[in-house]
């Protein structure tokens, strides 16, 4: 078996940093949950279920099953990626959500968008338009050394439109995100959500992956 996926670990789901009701009224404590407990657990679940036959099958010369598994890695595991990564793009009010980026990321935004809230509208209209269910991401571009825009569908990360992506922010767009609270009122939910952002998140992974760029 190769050596790299023997020693993969399986994943395991994140302890949030806040209470479930910490986001209300932008999210419900119902909401997170359902969010947290039951959808993100059950992509950590299916994601090791599915890594562990993954294992088996490569040791057997399960060549139809290693094919046929390669979705459910990508889907199960994405699922968790992306959440990972959401639950830290979520603050408390009184923790700093919704407090606008400070300087270099507010500059660089400013440049890029027009203005912080250029940008919102932009992340509001693309996660407005995704068909079904995806994601919508505010992402630095390591390659084109600029911030961008992007969506992506069902559960694929940032990382698979180029593996010079970087998710700065990435929302939710999937009805298990807001339906209980906003029903079919997707675009109301993105106007909300930005009262919780934790932009301070995204700032450091910002500050962390242009020490050697000039984006602005």
């Amino acid at each position: 078996m190769e050596p790299c996926l023997e020693s993969m670990k399986t994943a395991s789901l994140p302890d949030l940093p806040y209470a479930y009701d910490a986001l209300e009224p932008a999210i419900s404590e119902e909401i997170m949950r359902l969010h947290h407990q039951k959808h993100h657990q059950t992509y950590v679940t299916q994601y090791n279920k599915a890594l562990n036959s993954l294992r088996s099958a490569m040791a057997d010369g399960d060549h139809s099953s290693v094919v046929k598994l390669q979705s459910l890695i990508k889907f199960n595991g994405g699922g968790h990626v992306n959440h990972a990564i959401f639950w830290k793009n979520l603050a408390p009010v009184h923790e700093g959500g919704g407090k606008p980026p400070h300087d270099p990321l507010s500059s660089a935004i400013d440049a890029h968008f027009g203005s912080l809230e250029g940008l919102i509208q932009k992340m509001n209209a693309e996660g407005a338009a995704v068909q079904g269910s995806g994601w919508v991401w505010f992402g630095l571009d390591r390659e084109l050394k600029r911030l961008v825009v992007e969506t992506t569908a069902n559960q694929d990360p940032l990382v698979t439109k180029g593996s010079h992506l970087v998710p700065l922010i990435g929302i939710d767009v999937w009805e298990h995100a807001y339906y209980p609270q906003y029903k079919n009122a997707r675009a109301e939910y993105l106007k909300n959500i930005w009262t919780v952002i934790n932009w301070k998140y995204a700032s450091d992974v910002f500050e962390k992956n242009t020490r050697d760029l000039d984006i602005n």
